[in-house]
């Protein structure tokens, strides 16, 4: 009962149970405590943990690859997404937008809201070129290219 004590009391103040832990609880109080919270007891071996592990083949990513532009928007009432605002450094950036503007096109694509604009990014191939529409704050309207980065 005590050496559990200890264990509990190591834990609980930041030590863990590394080499000091082993050498108070025991070997068998460790497999003990890890079954008690759920892990597997048992560890594997020093020579597995150091062996490399060779690619069986191609490697697939573990999440889908995004584009994103590296701005905010929302909707303003009107036609289009309106830009709260721009990451620097980013792909919006690096295009001109700029606060207060709204997109009206990404493409091909009419944007209407910033949902819209959230679909036609996510179908945009990372590094290809595209061409926006975007009227400014002050009226005018201009075309731009921006070429969507990969979002991590």
């Amino acid at each position: 009962m005590s050496r559990a004590f200890v264990a509990v009391l190591l834990v609980l103040s930041g030590a863990g149970l590394g080499a000091m832990g082993t050498a108070v609880v025991g070997a068998g109080g460790i497999a003990e405590l890890k079954r008690q919270a759920g892990l597997p007891a048992a560890t594997p071996s020093v020579a597995a943990r150091s062996a490399p592990s060779a690619p069986s083949g191609p490697v697939a990513p573990s999440a889908p690859v995004v584009a994103g532009l590296g701005v905010e928007v929302t909707d303003g009432g009107k036609p289009g997404a309106l830009v709260v605002g721009v990451h620097v450094p980013g792909p919006g950036f690096s295009a001109g937008l700029v606060r207060g503007d709204v997109l009206l096109a990404f493409g091909g694509t009419r944007v209407d809201s910033a949902a819209d604009l959230a679909r036609a990014v996510a179908r945009a191939r990372p590094g290809a070129e595209v061409t926006l529409s975007v009227r400014h704050s002050g009226g005018g309207h201009q075309r731009l290219t921006v070429v969507p980065a990969i979002v991590t």
